[in-house]
């Protein structure tokens, strides 16, 4: 070990330094921050040396009210802090959507061997495209919505989507999160208006056909040791579905936990959210959410970043299931310290 650098071996029984990793190249930039604020200001400072770094673009910078502004070296992910090199002990992510929640960020990480608090590179980047994730689950017979991928530049035959999926239908971007760019589509005339604005989003769109039941979603995170499944949450949209402005403007949806359905039901969408959990090889805090219709659960898409902000659903439950969240984010950051070592082991 060289002088002048601030390091995990030498901080071995001292304090970790955390970096929480937030912006990103999405739509959802500001509801990164506004996770990354909230870990910020969870995470127990007698434990943790804690730094936010936001990434937009090729502009890596960790912020600092003491330090200014510093930008981060890509080739080791470490910051010169006062002449000296601080490296990081550990990652935790709270970029939703690219490159935090595609892979791309865990797979530089991977490369440069820092621990990360989500899924991994492959993990994420399959459960990021909702096409793909929901096929792979139909493959060991998990139930989801009958769904048609439009790529840019397709040729559109509305007949035939409509044929196919009936109407209503929605119209969403592959690859996004926090109902970005999602249309509820109820006549054929509306169809072209509506691929247009999900193609904003990226060069894939997912039509799917229109469960009607009650949205459900589930919180849960499986550690070495244990395994914590958060209790239920039903969310009641005043608009006509679950979008952008539903999920972060205050009244526009009621979001009820524990969800007001029969234990015996409650039961089957954690088991089902743990059998998903482990079929698709996640790491870290997910949530999953769901259509319940007709007593059953029909897969809507996974979150492997969900938000932390104060308005987000992870937060509530795990109030509601009974842990602080300082105690939540210890336990994933401990989590992923211990997968690493596991691996050089």
């Amino acid at each position: 070990m060289k002088n002048g650098e601030i390091t995990a071996e030498k901080n071995r029984n001292m304090k970790k330094n955390v970096a929480i990793v937030a912006g990103g190249d999405s739509s959802e930039f500001v509801i990164s921050v506004g996770s990354a604020e909230q870990v910020a200001n969870q995470l127990r400072k007698d434990k943790y040396n804690v730094y936010t770094i936001f990434l937009k673009g090729e502009d890596w910078i960790l912020k600092s009210d003491k330090f200014g502004d510093i930008t981060v070296n890509k080739d080791n992910f470490s910051c010169t802090l006062q002449g000296k090199l601080l490296f990081f002990d550990v990652v935790f992510i709270a970029i939703h959507g690219t490159p935090g929640e595609d892979g791309k960020l865990q797979s530089y990480l991977d490369l440069i061997g820092i621990p990360y608090t989500s899924s991994g590179a492959s993990v994420s980047e399959l459960t990021f495209n909702k096409y793909a994730c929901k096929n792979y689950l139909k493959e060991i017979g998990i139930y989801s919505a009958k769904a048609m991928l439009i790529r840019k530049g397709d040729r559109i035959d509305e007949e035939k989507v409509i044929r196919t999926l009936g109407l209503p239908c929605f119209v969403k971007p592959n690859n996004s999160g926090s109902s970005v760019g999602i249309s509820k589509v109820s006549g054929q005339d509306e169809l072209k208006t509506a691929i247009k604005k999900a193609l904003g989003e990226g060069d894939e769109v997912i039509i799917e056909e229109f469960i009607k039941g009650i949205e459900i979603s589930c919180g849960l995170v499986k550690l070495h040791n244990r395994e914590l499944i958060f209790p239920l949450t039903e969310i009641i949209s005043k608009k006509e579905f679950f979008d952008y402005e539903a999920k972060y403007t205050d009244g526009m949806a009621n979001e009820i936990t524990p969800a007001r359905i029969s234990e015996h039901t409650t039961i089957s969408c954690q088991e089902l959210s743990s059998r998903i959990y482990s079929a698709l090889g996640c790491n870290g805090i997910v949530r999953i959410d769901y259509i319940l219709s007709e007593n059953k659960f029909c897969f809507l898409e996974i979150n492997t970043v969900p938000g932390m902000s104060p308005e987000s659903i992870i937060p509530k439950q795990a109030r509601a299931y009974g842990i602080d969240l300082a105690d939540l984010y210890d336990l994933v950051i401990e989590d992923a310290l211990f997968r690493k070592k596991k691996e050089h082991n």
